[in-house]
């Protein structure tokens, strides 16, 4: 019988099956999964059917087979293999509780994972700086040991027979019925009931408490980088806790108190591995030159700007200053040869000239002669330089006597 018969076979007689499973003796189940030596029909049989069971009550693998058959259901698990090997005998354990058909404890199921942010200024991912914060998350009490009893003793739930689960049957018409396996509502699933509960998490087995986490934030780290902590999510008896994920964000600047945020680093803006600042000119100094600037970068160092006399400064114009970005910051790859990448990026600073708002008098007229003077020895004609066509101005009618 081939593993697509059963499986059609199963999606008519589903109900059935759970029950005669059910139903079925202890000895029975373990004269199937473990035959006398020589005898691997039976054996065969339920691996078979097992088989068919699994990719009927999955989801993914029941939309894998509606779509590519058998075989595609075994592309599947082979695609899935560093997961864990599929286990036909498994079977017994989603029906009758317990670790399948050897006794051993299936895999325990892993936690969710918890996502927090951390928002640091841009000196931090400069120059890189150790960071404790508190994360209030979900943990087993230490109290009960996880037990949820005072007195740490459990009993086995009566109603499900510690399987946490229990089978109801369901008329759907005269002499049909279906039977629903669902979670048992006396001891909500866990197979298990507390006669004292713990007085200090009052039998949930798992408090919530604020835990302190430390961090390295090493120079060059980006916005949006992830740090990964192993196992520091929300702890559970139930499941191995899942992955703690601090994702880094960035601060918008603030001038602050102390001396290392009252610098002009603070103000700088980030793109990739580059810096971006702008820097304010008086008219004089743009045209003139001979003025001389000191930025304090992220680290106190200083940056040099200026431009010698008569240097001048074009509105907007941008400087680039190689090597005053951010670090470059590896990931932890190691590289055998040098790589552009590696390097340090660039701060590029932008230069912005204020005009005044009105001038005295005396200072416009010396101004516009000293400008017409050097217009007329240079010959600079602004209007045909422009490249605009000159049209002269109409000439004006003189009334005949």
């Amino acid at each position: 019988m081939s593993a697509a018969t059963i499986l059609s076979f199963l999606s008519l007689h589903f109900s059935q099956i759970s029950t005669w499973l059910h139903t079925w003796s202890t000895s029975t189940r373990k004269a199937i999964a473990n035959p006398p030596s020589g005898d691997d029909t039976a054996r065969e049989k339920f691996v078979e059917i097992a088989d068919a069971y699994d990719v009927l009550s999955t989801s993914a693998l029941r939309k894998v087979y509606d779509q590519y058959g058998h075989d595609g259901v075994e592309q599947h698990r082979k695609g899935q293999a560093a997961g864990g090997s599929h286990d036909p005998f498994d079977l017994f354990s989603r029906f009758f509780g317990g670790g399948g058909h050897s006794g051993h404890a299936p895999g325990h199921r892993r936690g969710p994972d918890m996502e927090v942010r951390a928002a640091l200024p841009l000196r931090d991912f400069y120059n890189g700086r150790e960071i404790n914060f508190l994360v209030e998350k979900q943990q087993i009490c230490d109290s009960c040991e996880g037990t949820g009893s005072k007195d740490r003793q459990v009993v086995t739930c009566d109603r499900c027979s510690g399987r946490g689960m229990v089978i109801q049957k369901h008329m759907l018409a005269p002499g049909m019925f279906q039977q629903v396996q669902m979670q048992c509502d006396k001891c909500h699933g866990q197979g298990k009931k507390i006669k004292n509960p713990c007085p200090v998490c009052h039998g949930n087995r798992v408090v919530k408490n604020e835990v302190e986490t430390g961090a390295t934030i090493e120079p060059g780290m980006g916005k949006g980088t992830r740090l990964v902590f192993e196992n520091e999510a929300d702890e559970s008896p139930d499941w191995v806790a899942g992955d703690l994920i601090v994702v880094l964000d960035e601060k918008e600047p603030e001038l602050g108190t102390s001396e290392e945020e009252k610098t002009d680093g603070t103000f700088f803006r980030r793109k990739g591995k580059d810096l971006f600042w702008k820097e304010t000119l008086s008219l004089r100094e743009a045209w003139m030159g001979g003025w001389t600037r000191n930025l304090t970068h992220l680290d106190g160092h200083v940056v040099r700007l200026g431009r010698g006399r008569g240097e001048v400064v074009q509105p907007l114009a941008v400087e680039t200053i190689a090597g005053e970005g951010m670090p470059h910051y590896s990931e932890g790859h190691l590289h055998d040869h040098h790589d552009e990448n590696d390097e340090a990026g660039n701060l590029f600073v932008e230069y912005t000239v204020i005009l005044p708002d009105q001038m005295e008098s005396g200072m416009e007229k010396d101004f516009h002669a000293l400008w017409e003077k050097w217009r007329k020895k240079i010959g600079v004609d602004l209007a045909k330089d422009s490249g605009r066509p000159v049209v002269s101005p109409p000439a004006e009618d003189k009334d005949e006597l």
